[in-house]
């Protein structure tokens, strides 16, 4: 069966849709790439479904893989939302077109739920608020589902990445998972950014929490159930600046 981006059935979703080449990924994105990272893109634009290791700490290998959150297997899927804005994660730009958009994605998999918790104020998307979904089958094949408000978009910093990686790793420890997925970048949601400092922010958060887990584990506070492997998500043209970014970032820690 002929699949899109995400890897979902092209019927399910874009039934218009008959090709995305790498050309037209470019030309989609390419507006929200700055210069080296669109030569980054053209040099080594992969496939869906690549996955690579990036490195290991503390016994937990951090990866990348080329993949929607909407099609990720995996018992715990993160992904973050900024504040409502009508129709933001929809218009393009500034968001990504939808044929590209995570979000869009797994909003519409989940048949608009994101959307009406957000544009009803039941979840607000504030900065840090959670919200932890368990989606039924059929919809998407993550086990349980995260989402962590990014707070008011004209707001952010890009320092608030290592909160919401500090949060997603306790989530994850509180649910006793051994892995999860995290969408890192966030471009669906209409933020131009900088894609390899947000993707490390988010491994930086989430190791530093692992290692607090570990200290406690060592002074009989905690019962830790070891998580072993994160996957940062990234889209064709995003992929190879995430993984340079956080391979880059793990050497750092082992010199």
């Amino acid at each position: 069966m002929t699949t899109l981006l995400t890897g979902i059935p092209m019927r399910k979703i874009y039934p218009s849709c008959l090709f995305i080449t790498p050309l037209l990924i470019l030309a989609l994105c390419g507006t929200r790439l700055n210069a080296q990272e669109t030569k980054l893109a053209k040099d080594t634009l992969p496939v869906i479904g690549t996955t690579s290791a990036l490195g290991q700490v503390n016994g937990i290998t951090i990866a990348a893989a080329v993949q929607s959150p909407s099609a990720e297997e995996t018992p715990l899927q993160i992904v973050c939302v900024f504040e409502y804005e009508e129709g933001d994660i929809y218009k393009s730009p500034p968001a990504l077109p939808p044929a590209l958009n995570g979000l869009v994605h797994i909003d519409r998999q989940l048949n608009g739920l994101i959307t009406e918790l957000r544009k009803s104020g039941k979840f607000k998307g504030h900065a840090l608020e959670t919200l932890l979904l368990s989606p039924p089958p059929g919809t998407i094949p993550a086990k349980k589902l995260l989402l962590i408000g990014l707070g008011n978009k004209a707001d952010f910093k890009p320092d608030l990445m290592v909160s919401v990686g500090n949060t997603g790793m306790r989530e994850a420890l509180r649910l006793g998972v051994s892995s999860y997925a995290h969408a890192s970048d966030l471009k669906d949601g209409g933020f131009d950014s900088p894609t390899g400092l947000i993707a490390t922010n988010v491994i930086k958060g989430a190791v530093e929490a692992y290692q607090t887990e570990l200290f406690l584990r060592q002074k009989k506070y905690s019962n830790l159930a070891p998580v072993t492997r994160i996957t940062l998500l990234a889209g064709p043209a995003f992929y190879t600046i995430t993984a340079k970014a956080v391979s880059a970032y793990i050497k750092t820690l082992s010199n």
